[in-house]
């Protein structure tokens, strides 16, 4: 359809002429592209390897016993379900693995860090859980001493680590005890930092955790899709009969080949290179707002938040329209005490593993800093800041030839 075709191209172009801040995206090789769209995809293949629905599934058997293989290759876990098709649908079949209807999880909260699926009342995880949150201290990060009375007062049947915002390294042996002292499960949604934790650059929740669950396209730079760890036999079973056919239906094998190959390529030495310079690019980027005045986070990851509010006299979701307009993408955010809507926001996150993996230098995630801040400042005009944007994206990577 050509009409299609154009529209495809034009995104494409989007993508080769900006830079990528959003902390939840990457850019993924041309094999795992070429995966994706594989013909896998024309078999439906109910069940999992050895015990399907569906005659004709031999190959498809092989592929995904590959995808579970290098999956706890990757992160060091005797069990894995590869199937769900997103992190969403991830937590979903954790929570009905572990959970009955009702039952009380305790996290971290969306303004300060928590994700829709980690008890937002738009969310599914809202409507069909008992929530209650832990909060952060005075210095932004968690508060495990007000975690463990909370744990006492509420006792909750699941703790729940692992966040969408909240740029610090996680003590996952300290929340474990805390879990296992109020008779909790202890579940790590790990989905933006999967790729740090299988390099080494963040300590792993597998030792610690019931269960794990993770995106493959945020730092592992694989696919749009989601896994399960375990080490336990008991709930590896109770997780699979909750992903099917409890909640999916035919799992989404040409998918699960793109993730096969994704683990591949994050077993490989020059992947954690990759997330070396995320990290050193990460914290640049960091350090220069706060050089520059600005209300950042620190970080320990991928991604920062900026406070617009206090930094710039705006909204996070004006902040996010006007970089726009010069070829930044990055999106509006809630931050610690936001008082504004989640639609508005106080300010925005920043993440640096997209512009990464098209090679972008420490120098020059500085200098991206320098750009928002002088643009979302009015210290220089459109025309300006936008050549300053197209001369760090000369020097990058064309996203079909990763």
């Amino acid at each position: 359809m050509e009409l299609l075709n154009q529209i495809i191209l034009d995104e494409t172009k989007r993508q080769n002429n900006g830079l990528e801040l959003i902390a939840s995206e990457n850019f993924t090789s041309a094999e795992v592209r070429r995966l994706c769209g594989s013909s896998p995809t024309n078999k439906y293949a109910e069940g999992f390897p050895g015990h399907r629905y569906y005659g004709g599934c031999e190959n498809i058997d092989k592929i995904e016993q590959l995808a579970i293989d290098l999956a706890c290759q990757l992160f060091g876990a005797q069990f894995a379900n590869v199937q769900p098709h997103c992190g969403s649908a991830a937590n979903m079949i954790a929570y009905a693995a572990l959970l009955n209807l009702g039952d009380t999880i305790l996290s971290l909260g969306l303004d300060e860090g928590g994700h829709l699926t980690h008890g937002s009342s738009v969310s599914f995880s809202g409507k069909q859980y008992h929530f209650v949150h832990y909060h952060l201290g005075a210095d932004g990060r968690i508060d495990y001493e007000g975690m463990a009375k909370m744990a006492a007062e509420t006792k909750p049947r699941l703790i729940l680590a692992g966040f969408s915002s909240y740029p610090y390294e996680i003590d996952f042996k300290h929340i474990s005890e805390i879990a296992k002292a109020n008779g909790a499960y202890f579940m790590v949604d790990m989905a933006h930092i999967a790729g740090l934790i299988a390099t080494g650059y963040h300590p792993s929740p597998i030792p610690y955790a019931d269960v794990v669950t993770s995106t493959t396209h945020k730092t592992l730079r694989g696919p749009r899709g989601g896994i399960i760890l375990t080490n336990s036999p008991e709930l590896a079973k109770k997780i699979n009969s909750a992903c099917f056919p409890g909640i999916q239906g035919g799992p989404l094998e040409n998918i699960i080949a793109a993730k096969v190959q994704c683990f591949y390529e994050a077993l490989q030495p020059s992947f954690k290179q990759y997330i070396k310079a995320v990290v050193a690019n990460t914290k640049a980027c960091a350090d220069e707002f706060a050089k520059l005045g600005c209300a950042v986070s620190g970080t320990d990851t991928h991604l920062f938040m900026v406070n617009t509010k206090k930094s710039f006299g705006m909204t996070g979701v004006d902040a996010q329209h006007k970089v726009e307009e010069i070829g930044i993408t990055f999106n509006k955010n809630m931050v610690p005490g936001d008082t504004e809507k989640p639609s508005v926001t106080s300010g925005v996150r920043i993440g640096m593993a997209a512009t990464t993996t098209r090679g972008l230098t420490e120098a020059q995630a500085r200098e991206t800093a320098w750009i928002i801040y002088d643009y979302l400042g009015n210290h220089v005009s459109r025309e300006v800041a936008s050549a300053r944007v197209q001369k760090i994206v000369a020097t990058l990577k064309d996203i079909d030839k990763l």
